[in-house]
Parts: C-alpha cells; sequence; structure tokens
C-alpha cells in the first residue's frame, strides 16, 4: 500500500485560516488551531448580526421618528395608525430620513396622516 502525504493539504487549510485570521489579536493570528476557531466563531458572529443589524435599524428609525412626532405634539402610534387608514406608504426608514433632513416634508404628512 503507498503512503499518502497529506502536509501540502494541511499548509494549504492552515494558511487560509491565517489569511482570514489577519487582525485578530494574539495567538488567534498566528497559530493555525486557534485561528480556524476564530474564523469560525467570527462567521457566525458576522451571520447571526447581519440579521440583528435589521432589527437594529427599525428600531433606530422608530425611535427617530417618535422624537419627531413629539416636536409636532404627536406620538408615533398615532402617526403610523393615521398613515394605515389613510393609506400612506411612506416606509420608517423613508420617514425618518424626512424627519432628520427634511422636517417641513415630515410635518406635511403627519399633518395628512392625522386630518379626520
Amino acid at each position: 500500500m503507498t503512503r499518502i502525504k497529506r502536509g501540502v493539504a494541511a499548509h494549504r487549510r492552515h494558511k487560509k485560516a491565517l489569511k482570514a485570521a489577519k487582525g485578530f489579536r494574539g495567538q488567534r493570528s498566528r497559530l493555525a488551531v486557534a485561528a480556524m476557531s476564530a474564523v469560525r466563531k467570527a462567521g457566525q458572529n458576522a451571520y447571526r448580526d447581519r440579521r440583528i443589524k435589521k432589527r437594529t435599524f427599525r428600531g433606530l428609525w422608530i425611535a427617530r421618528i417618535n422624537a419627531a412626532c413629539k416636536l409636532l405634539g404627536t406620538k408615533y402610534s398615532l402617526l403610523i395608525d393615521g398613515m394605515f387608514k389613510k393609506d400612506i406608504q411612506v416606509n420608517r426608514k423613508m420617514l425618518a430620513e424626512l424627519a432628520v433632513n427634511q422636517p417641513e416634508v415630515f410635518k406635511a404628512i403627519v399633518e395628512e396622516a392625522l386630518a379626520k
């Protein structure tokens, strides 16, 4: 039976992990075994946090809209309810952008949504 040497494959795998772990601190960027587990964990965190990022931004937009609503003497919940009833289809991201950068347009939307 012939002898199989696996050094080339292992070396390639180690180099790949070390390249991906560039910038990590300590052994995690210098030792292959530590780098492999660090890269795997980093990938898991990145995957999870791409989803968490969406929730975080939605919360930020809601906080900005609510703050702008309070300046106009109303509440976020009343604004959203009024927009649904009047079929005003502006998403929260754009509402937050308008509230920060174009308050007069935001005020017009609020007045339209809350008009009887």
